[in-house]
């Protein structure tokens, strides 16, 4: 909760965030399946026995409730968080303020379709394709890859493709969907980047972002 108080106060307008799910079906914000040396599982701890180990873990109903005006990036991680956080989404009445995404769309696509309307970007599959497409300017791949979704989300080059090309940032434009890129920490990389139009930086430093997006 500090740290993503201390973004918002820096000046960042989204929390990206991973979710997984406890073994008693606890939606909790966490990246890595295992957490420590002994490689213990999230999907196998519950609640109670995770904060014995981690007490600042969050629960995504915990940050949704305490942050009711920030906006939410939440990578589904796991099969099992998928109906926590359709559940938890809900009770916050925060459908607005999310999206929803998923290397995996067996995971994101589910939570989307119960929540719909909602924002959400491709799976890694259809995103990759959507840059290839949009590097090659074959529109109808590109509008197909990118068909229900909001914001393609992709690393800075991926397949070999820098993702700072006007022409390829105004196909995806064109196509009806944002460019978010990930993760860049680097004041002059994101300087390059809002220069040729991306719509979004993910970013462990929010302070400088601030500062070079102005």
């Amino acid at each position: 909760m500090i740290a993503f108080q201390d973004a918002l106060d820096s000046g960042a307008t989204h929390l990206e965030t991973d979710v997984r799910a406890t073994a008693d079906g606890v939606a909790v914000l966490m990246h890595d399946a295992e957490f420590d040396p002994d490689h213990d599982r999230v999907a196998d701890l519950t609640l109670a026995a995770l904060r014995n180990r981690l007490p600042h873990l969050l629960t995504l109903a915990e940050a949704l409730r305490a942050l009711p005006q920030a906006r939410f990036n939440i990578d589904v991680k796991a099969q099992a968080a998928v109906t926590p956080v359709v559940s938890d989404i809900r009770a916050s009445a925060a459908a607005d303020r999310v999206l929803v995404t998923s290397f995996a769309r067996r995971r994101s696509h589910p939570v989307v379709r119960a929540l719909e309307p909602v924002a959400t970007s491709p799976s890694a599959a259809p995103a990759a394709l959507g840059v290839l497409a949009a590097a090659g300017g074959v529109g109808p791949l590109l509008r197909l890859a990118l068909h229900g979704v909001d914001a393609l989300q992709v690393p800075e080059r991926i397949l070999g493709v820098r993702l700072d090309s006007p022409g390829l940032l105004t196909r995806v434009h064109a196509a009806g969907a944002e460019v978010h890129v990930w993760v860049v920490n680097d004041a002059a990389r994101m300087r390059a980047l809002v220069a040729a139009g991306v719509d979004g930086i993910v970013t462990d430093r929010p302070d400088l972002a601030a500062e070079v997006v102005g």
